[in-house]
């Protein structure tokens, strides 16, 4: 594996397409230190610090917490492609348009496009409204709001040509890598974290062994499982030609397991933002506010349960769209 990544640089088209993965990767790892204007920092930080937040700041790579112009990250595009997914169930316009091939696609993901403009656009303005209650804005008026909304709207825009771009002209999947990009831009403040953690004595070596044992097992079982495969039996059927048989060969029609891949996680974290939305836009002593931090934060039971059960649904939601037996 480790001598593989130096012969793949010697490839010059696959060399461009990787410094350009990095290169855009980079961009987005910038614009998230980048902050919106009009807003104080500080209040932000402090209003934006419970765990229930925490799955936002997550996606954004700590962008949210900093309220920089990609705070948003990609949420609007994955709610409007939740959306888009489950109309062309309902309207038979969009049904035909998914079965008519690459241009049916292209129509598809540009109306998606449209449409997570507009969630972020309206998203944007509940944000900065309900900043607004806190104090946390500069110079509170109508100017202040949309120059805030337009930032927020337009950081959203932006990763998702990002995110285009890679998948066109990059390795991999853009939006997904913008995803891992935003997780493992957390990894070095939590590993400090947890040397601090080990210095003081809250948690000692048998438990840091312990995880990394087990996350090394789920890292495993997740490779095995998505790598799977079912292979249905196909026999041909075999046929006389003169004095000669031809034919009958044997072979297997592969069917992954995971068809769904990560799709339904994307979708199932997407929304279980909403509790923290409708959480900024209520009273911080509110009933709905004290009920959504109780049983939504990210390390209660009702939230990974939800969570779960979610992910179950968006699989079983998402494979019947892509696979279809019959």
């Amino acid at each position: 594996m480790f001598n593989s990544l130096p012969q793949a640089l010697k490839v010059g088209d696959l060399r461009t397409k990787l410094l350009f993965t990095l290169m855009m990767l980079l961009v987005f790892r910038l614009g998230a230190h980048i902050p919106v204007p009009a807003i104080n920092a500080e209040a932000v930080a402090q209003l934006l610090s419970g765990q229930l937040f925490g799955f936002f700041d997550i996606i954004s790579g700590g962008a949210f917490k900093r309220f920089s112009i990609f705070a948003m990250s990609i949420t609007p595009y994955i709610n409007a492609s939740i959306i888009m997914n489950l109309l062309q169930v309902i309207i038979p316009r969009l049904e035909e348009l998914s079965k008519e091939g690459e241009e049916g696609r292209k129509q598809i993901a540009e109306y998606i496009r449209y449409f997570a403009v507009v969630l972020a656009f309206v998203q944007a303005i509940g944000m900065t409204f309900a900043l607004s209650r806190t104090g946390a804005i500069a110079n509170p008026g109508i100017g202040s709001y949309l120059i805030i909304a337009i930032s927020l709207t337009a950081g959203t825009a932006f990763l998702m040509w990002i995110g285009e771009m890679i998948t066109e002209k990059g390795i991999g999947n853009g939006i997904s890598l913008i995803i891992f990009a935003g997780i493992v831009s957390r990894l070095p403040s939590q590993i400090a974290g947890v040397g601090q953690e080990l210095s003081g004595g809250i948690i000692g070596y048998f438990n840091i062994l312990l995880f990394i044992v087990m996350a090394l097992a789920i890292i495993a079982a997740i490779i095995a499982v998505n790598e799977g495969q079912r292979r249905l039996p196909i026999q041909y059927a075999k046929r006389v030609v003169g004095r000669k048989m031809y034919g009958g060969q044997s072979t297997f029609l592969p069917l992954k397991v995971n068809a769904a891949g990560v799709i339904p996680i994307i979708f199932a974290m997407s929304l279980m933002m909403f509790p923290a939305t409708i959480a900024s836009w209520s009273a911080q002593d509110s009933a709905v506010n004290i009920f959504l931090n109780t049983y939504f934060n990210t390390g209660s039971i009702a939230y990974n349960l939800f969570y779960a059960l979610l992910i179950v649904f968006f699989t079983y939601f998402y494979v019947a769209i892509i696979f279809n037996p019959a």
